[in-house]
């Protein structure tokens, strides 16, 4: 399980400070100028006439549509997760197999760099798209980049188009899944939002059993191709009924009235001019190329004849920092429409947010890297049961985050999920990996770490989704939304190059020292492909001495996971305790 604008034209205009509030300061959501009101007041249900378009659609689509068609909306959701978790289940476990047809299974984490930090930079675009353009054209535009990226993955001949093929596929499918969690807050009440956010994520709890026999058919059946194809098929099949249901409820709102269009008196090219500001360009293309530059570098190290000192190496971490510098001073000091809302940023609980956002994605990605692998190789399980163990997260935690969202609407608050039980737990169930990675290990107790794990995580990402989107007004959701998912994705790239650079750095050494000689000469072959570290029998040496190898790398992975989480505790002191009861933050029809 694991984003509105409007009332400004460029996001460096909101006004976002600290309020004093009658009741106290910890009680209050920042909004907007405007005072919070009640969820019984009705004079505020109007369209806000000053909202972007994209978010006056989606108040005019919630004021008109039935609670039929909000009921449907939601099982659409449903459906649509139901889909994406059993691709993205079977995606994740299938991605070592990809790389190791390509013999260069030790690209397994970079493959996911590039993507991750395009995927989370795009949702600041997307977040755009929805609200200037609308809901339904910006889910279909990532739902036609997820099918693209499928088809990519399914029909590579090499390592290279399949990065490629990633970078679509994260994009669109971190698209649908933030187009969706706006969705969310378009419609329902901040008190029942965390009970929502548990509801669409909880057919994880049924996919955790199903993907695990589907990869293994996929794999040995018909081959990892078709298990990206079938899912080609499939999942635009399944999306395109949402975007028809918004669709025939925004007509509807039109025909109402609610709605009405005004040219913009535009040419073609004074809208090019626009959209090119209006999305900030520059700044995407500066800060995408800063990350991947900066990152990449951790992963491919190895590949390159003088490693650090490669000139090659050594030119793209500094012209990375330099791209990143230049759009931190482009968006503060040159951009005619600022890009990244720095004035959301100052305010202490969308900044802890982000943080513990990108915190965890950090140390997930560095101990998860591998970790399907170890299982597998250390573990000696097969592919069925290494999902089974992989997805123990993905249904602890769904079926936590209702336990989460029951203890949200009962207490009104949400700070204390994650401060109190979230955070702390992640940092015991990682820890405890450092001393379970061992090849003796008896399952149960990783077992075990993933369940209390699972736990900590279902109630840390409810608490940070609250979080963002209680600090806001309305028309702010989006892109407190967006920027939340960048920290998460850009944490996502950091924790993939944190964990290639310590595989690519410690596993073919421990290699070179526990191999016994007659598989030295193998060493680069059993380095670069999982099957056929797999093909050696347990209880061989060579196996033996790839498991000391496994053991002598993760343990490295685990203990910069559970340091980095550290960081987690101290983001959420930063949150302020708002109560998330009595409000009204959304307009119409809404759960």
């Amino acid at each position: 399980m694991r984003g509105p604008l409007s009332n400004f034209t460029r996001p460096s205009e909101v006004p976002v400070v600290e309020k004093s509030n009658p009741v106290t300061d910890k009680e209050t959501g920042i909004v907007n100028d405007e005072a919070r009101n009640s969820e019984t007041d009705t004079d505020i249900d109007a369209i806000d006439s000053n909202a972007q378009a994209g978010v006056k659609k989606i108040e005019a689509t919630t004021k008109v549509w039935s609670r039929s068609h909000l009921i449907a909306a939601y099982a659409i959701i449903w459906l649509i997760y139901f889909v994406d978790s059993m691709q993205q289940g079977m995606g994740s476990f299938l991605n070592p197999y990809v790389t190791s047809a390509f013999a260069l299974h030790s690209l397994t984490a970079t493959t996911g760099v590039m993507s991750s930090i395009i995927g989370g930079v795009s949702k600041l675009t997307l977040a755009k798209i929805l609200d200037v353009w609308g809901r339904p054209q910006g889910f279909l535009l990532v739902v036609l980049l997820l099918t693209l990226g499928l088809v990519m993955m399914a029909a590579c001949d090499n390592v290279e188009t399949y990065a490629a093929a990633q970078v679509f596929y994260w994009v669109g499918y971190n698209g649908i899944s933030y187009t969706l969690s706006v969705f969310i807050a378009d419609t329902s009440s901040l008190k029942n939002r965390a009970l929502m956010l548990a509801f669409v994520a909880s057919p994880y709890i049924i996919t955790v059993w199903i993907t695990g026999p589907l990869a293994n058919s996929v794999l040995y059946v018909i081959g990892w191709r078709w298990g990206f194809g079938i899912f080609a098929i499939v999942t635009p099949i399944m999306c395109l009924p949402l975007f028809f249901l918004f669709t025939w409820n925004y007509r509807k709102a039109k025909k109402a009235g609610l709605i009405v269009y005004t040219p913009s008196g535009r040419t073609t090219w004074e809208s090019i001019k626009y959209y090119f500001w209006e999305f900030d360009v520059i700044c995407l293309i500066m800060i995408s190329g800063g990350f991947a530059l900066f990152l990449l570098p951790f992963s491919i190290y190895s590949y390159q004849y003088y490693g650090w000192r490669d000139p090659l190496t050594i030119c793209m971490i500094i012209f990375g920092g330099l791209l990143i510098i230049g759009a931190i001073v482009w968006e503060r000091f040159f951009a005619p429409v600022k890009f990244m809302p720095w004035e959301l940023l100052k305010d202490r609980t969308v900044l802890g947010a982000c943080v513990l956002a990108a915190v965890l994605f950090v140390e997930y990605y560095i101990w998860t890297a591998y970790f399907s692998s170890f299982l597998q190789v250390v573990l000696n399980l097969n592919p069925t049961q290494t999902v089974y163990v992989s997805n123990i997260y993905s249904l602890g935690s769904c079926f936590f985050s209702f336990v989460v969202g029951f203890a949200i609407r009962w207490t009104g608050r949400f700070k204390w999920t994650a401060l109190y039980f979230g955070v702390p737990v992640t940092i015991l169930s990682i820890g405890l990996l450092i001393h379970f990675r061992q090849p003796d290990t008896y399952l149960g107790w990783i077992i075990m770490c993933e369940i209390l794990y699972a736990f900590a995580g279902g109630a840390c990402v409810i608490a940070e989704q609250m979080a963002v989107m209680a600090a806001a007004a309305h028309q702010h959701v989006a892109v407190v939304l967006a920027v939340e998912g960048m920290f998460s994705s850009v944490g996502g790239a950091i924790g993939s190059s944190v964990a290639a650079a310590i595989w690519t750095g410690l596993f073919p050494s421990a290699l070179a020292n526990y191999l016994p000689p007659e598989s030295q000469a193998n060493l680069t072959d059993i380095y670069s492909s999982l099957p056929i570290q797999l093909s050696y029998a347990v209880g061989s040496p060579t196996r033996d001495a790839i498991i000391l190898a496994y053991g002598d790398a993760l343990k490295y992975m685990f203990v910069a996971a559970t340091a980095i989480t550290v960081i987690g505790l101290v983001a959420v002191a930063m949150w302020r305790d708002i109560k998330v009861k009595d409000f009204k933050q959304v307009k119409g029809l809404v759960v």
